[in-house]
This record gives structure tokens, sequence and C-alpha cells, in this order.
């Protein structure tokens, strides 16, 4: 191997990845969110009126749709703002599993009942 070869770096181009990485923030926020509709739609009773879309499944219907639809349009406007960007992908990361966690978390009854 020539000293030329092994000193050179590859010639690999730079392709933003702010789709991906808005994809990955957006699934944490939607996770963090279904759990916190979750909290609202037990606790409160306006909320749990307000959440009810289908009368058979009560409240769940309008927690999981709401939690549906705000993950989606993060997922675009975040898309569409970071379509282009190159961004570092570990602190979106983190962002995004320090989210689903605490959502993970707000699902288990003793700590949601702490709300």
């Amino acid at each position: 191997m020539s000293a030329q070869s092994a000193s050179a770096t590859p010639n690999v181009p730079n392709f933003p990845n702010g789709g991906g990485a808005a994809a990955v923030l957006a699934a944490g926020i939607g996770s963090f969110l279904l759990s916190v509709f979750a909290i609202l739609g037990d606790q409160s009773a306006f909320f749990k009126k307000l959440f009810v879309f289908y009368k058979p499944t009560g409240p769940l219907s309008g927690v999981t749709t709401c939690a549906m639809v705000v993950w989606l349009l993060i997922w675009l406007i975040l898309h569409r703002r970071w379509q282009w960007r190159m961004l570092t992908m570990r602190r979106v990361s983190t962002a995004a599993l320090a989210l689903l966690i605490l959502g993970l978390l707000l699902t288990f009854p003793p700590i949601a009942d702490l709300f």
C-alpha cells in the first residue's frame, strides 16, 4: 500500500440526513405525547370527554388518534425544515431515546398516578 493511499481520506459525499433525523425525533415526541394524552384522558374529566371519538372504546380512541395526528404533523414540519440539512444524529437520537423512555415510564400506573 502506498503512502498516498494510506493517508488519503475516502471521497465520500455528504448527503443530507435531516429527513431521517426528523423521522427519529418525531417518533420520540409521538411516543411521549401518547403517554401524556393517556394520562390526561385518565385523570381529567374534561379530556376524558374530549377524547371520546368512538363510544365503545372510550377515551382511548381519541388518545391514540390525537397522538398519531400530532406525530404525523411534527414529522411533516421537521422534515420540511430539515430535509436538506446535515444534522448531528447523536443529539437527535439521544433526544428521541430520552423521550421514548420517558413515554414508556409514564405508561406505568404508579408513575402515571403521580400526576
